[in-house]
């Protein structure tokens, strides 16, 4: 499996992933203009020692990224999506397609990427889970299902 963050704009929330992904062996994908500069010291404290760790791979665009990764389905994840991420029977080349934390992932994205799949959330009053946390359900849940935890 592969982790790809769209356009992310907090430094702590990718160190977070790049932590996850770093624990997991997952390589992570960062595409398109981030939010912050990979030198940033939120981004490296929130990665605290785990960097050298990390399978880290920037693309400048999402063109870039889907030539430099040609197989495997690229599922994506909004808070806005009507299918729950648990309906998906996860596979070992899946990429993982995650949005910015204010914006979520562009229009056009959201078009090529449909169906979009979501983390249930049965409580009210919170629009969505904070970007790591939901980063660390769904590549949990695919581990699983792949056999890898």
């Amino acid at each position: 499996m592969h982790i790809a963050l769209v356009e992310p704009e907090i430094p702590q929330n990718t160190g977070s992933v790049a932590r996850l992904c770093a624990a997991t062996a997952t390589p992570l994908h960062l595409v398109g203009t981030l939010g912050f500069s990979l030198e940033d010291r939120y981004l490296r404290r929130a990665g605290l020692d785990y960097w050298p760790f990390v399978d880290l791979h920037v693309h400048p665009d999402w063109e870039s990224f889907t030539a430099a990764l040609p197989s495997g389905r690229r599922l994506a994840f909004s808070s806005h999506a009507d299918r729950s991420y648990t309906t998906i029977g996860f596979r070992e080349d899946d990429v993982l397609v995650f949005g910015g934390e204010s914006r979520g992932l562009p229009d056009g994205l959201r078009r090529e990427l449909s169906p979009l799949y979501a983390i249930p959330m049965p409580g009210s009053g919170v629009r969505s889970l904070n970007l790591s946390n939901a980063v660390s359900i769904v590549l949990y849940e695919g581990l699983r299902q792949s056999g890898a935890v």
